[in-house]
């Protein structure tokens, strides 16, 4: 054979690595744009510091609040050092940095391992001499190129703006800081990786690496809430990454436990991998059962049974989490009264001391636990349609308007179950420290996050009747926008118009403050707006698969 034809032999045979190089090229880009999103919360951090807290005075005044405060260490981390501008961006960043690389890391993983075998691309590259095993590592290794790349762009802002001569903070400390997200993120894309074998399709395996992290978060904060349990910190990834306290004590031992964990799960998600059949899961799907037919009467009874194993799991997730915050409310508030960090949380909305202004600013996590239940319901609706499962219903006497109207029912009465429940979880928990709070203040806190996430739901409804491919971009986009502006304002360092576009910064701070229903109300006109639009959409396109 010519070398001319050995060559083109060679550039037409099938790569070694296809699976490898298709994750890696999807899971980096992903990386990329959240290492500049670390990186820009980073920078937002640091500068504003400077501009905020311009003299000794003030920066001690801040210390002396923030340094022992149970209250914001419950809600950020910890805050050593706060005299320097390394100690405000750790206090800034460090917990939100750890909990959405957390959060990139098992929906990347579950997305890429999961979802793309459910979606049976995975099968085509089975017919060759690739084993599930081998699949399993080459996506996982690709994977770990992605990390690379979150890492890199995230050291390179923080190196950046450690050379300002304001901040002054060092390559080496940059680099190392920079781990905090990449190691939350690697234990996450292990655990994905792990739910990936043992559920039965990618929506389980999100949500039982979701419940292992809201576990992890709640054990973290209940450890750094001042209530006598501080050493539940190292029962919890979450606090194995705040024990790396990058940038003001580094204790680079964390590590051990963090890469162990890591090693461990990536080693039982491949083991895993070879014992099951494609399309398959650890845990035993039930392929009979003795039929139920509750419900099942119509098309509105249908969208409600497949949600009730959804509506359960969020429910208990919003449940937990209102009786956390009020069972640590009390002793958190008690360090508020007489501090600067009373003026502080007078910024963030909430006015006044004790359990009720830090329930205010605490109840921003159930805002944002009932923002994913209208994101993730969007996507469920999404998904009947790309999957085909909508067109078996069109085709008998159910119209579309009904199917869409039912959804969006459903979903609302889910979010306003998950409110109340929230607020009725709180009570309970700050009843059973000392009380002092009362049922109806509490419900209505509760009640009071529901019209952010209402807004988001039409707007994603909107998206889905014009532009369904977009669906989860546009529902997650905003959210996570929403999410990122109030975080980087937080602290006094945002404008007002950019604050505005947050979804969450229109929502009173309750209990501390009243709600302000007048807004609400107008949360809820601008959703229905776009739902309304979105139904005419929807009712005119065509039916759109994956």
């Amino acid at each position: 054979m010519s070398d001319v034809a050995v060559a083109t032999v060679r550039r037409s045979a099938p790569a070694r690595t296809p699976l490898f190089a298709l994750t890696a090229r999807r899971a980096t880009r992903s990386g990329l744009l959240w290492g500049a999103i670390f990186g820009i919360l980073v920078f937002s951090s640091a500068v504003s510091y400077t501009k905020i807290y311009t003299t000794g005075a003030e920066r001690a005044a801040l210390a002396k609040a923030f340094g022992a405060n149970h209250a914001t260490a419950a809600l950020f981390g910890p805050a050593p050092e706060l005299q320097t501008v390394a100690g405000f961006v750790v206090l800034k960043s460090l917990m939100t940095m750890l909990v959405l690389g957390a959060l990139w890391g098992l929906l990347t993983s579950t997305r890429l391992l999961r979802g793309e075998e459910d979606a049976g691309r995975w099968d085509l590259l089975f017919c060759g001499r690739l084993t599930s095993r081998r699949a399993t590592l080459q996506a996982l290794a690709a994977l770990g190129v992605a990390l690379a790349a979150l890492w890199f762009v995230t050291a390179l802002f923080t190196i950046g703006t450690g050379h300002l001569h304001q901040v002054k903070i060092g390559a080496a400390p940059s680099l190392y800081f920079s781990l905090v997200p990449v190691a939350a993120a690697g234990m996450f894309l292990a655990v994905g990786a792990l739910t990936s074998q043992l559920a039965a399709n990618r929506r389980q395996a999100a949500a039982l690496a979701g419940w292992f992290l809201g576990a992890s978060y709640l054990a973290r904060m209940v450890a750094d809430a001042g209530v006598g349990v501080h050493g539940l910190i190292w029962a919890t990834p979450l606090g194995w990454v705040e024990q790396l306290q990058p940038l003001t004590d580094p204790h680079p031992l964390a590590l051990v436990p963090i890469v162990g964990f890591t090693v461990l799960t990536l080693g039982a998600a491949t083991y895993l991998s070879g014992t099951r059949d494609v399309g398959g899961s650890v845990l035993p799907e039930h392929d009979s059962a003795r039929a139920r037919v509750r419900l099942l009467t119509g098309q509105f009874g249908l969208s409600a049974r497949l949600l009730d194993s959804t509506a359960v799991a969020w429910l208990s997730a919003t449940a937990i989490t209102g009786f956390v915050l009020g069972l640590i409310a009390e002793q958190a508030g008690a360090t508020i009264s007489g501090s600067s960090v009373q003026e502080v949380f007078t910024k963030l909305g909430a006015p006044g001391s004790g359990a009720t202004a830090f329930l205010g600013v605490s109840f921003i996590i159930a805002a944002i636990l009932v923002a994913f239940i209208a994101a993730g319901q969007i996507m469920a609706a999404r998904a009947e349609e790309a999957q085909g499962r909508l067109a078996n219903l069109v085709v008998a006497p159910c119209s579309r308007d009904s199917w869409l109207i039912g959804r969006v029912l459903l979903a609302l009465g889910l979010m306003i179950s998950a409110g109340l429940v929230v607020g009725v979880a709180a009570w309970i928990g700050a009843a059973a420290e000392s009380g002092g709070t009362a049922l109806t203040t509490l419900v209505e806190a509760g009640l009071n996050v529901v019209p952010p996430a209402f807004c988001l739901l039409g707007i994603g409804v909107l998206a889905l009747g014009t532009r369904p491919r977009w669906t989860s971009s546009v529902a997650y986009g905003v959210l996570g926008w929403s999410l990122l502006v109030e975080l980087i304002g937080g602290f006094g360092s945002g404008s007002r118009w950019l604050l505005d576009t947050s979804l969450f910064h229109q929502m009173a701070a309750a209990p501390a403050v009243s709600p302000n229903w007048g807004t609400n109300a107008s949360l809820c006109v601008v959703g229905a707006v776009c739902a309304s639009l979105g139904l005419l959409g929807f009712r005119r396109r065509d039916l759109v698969g994956v």
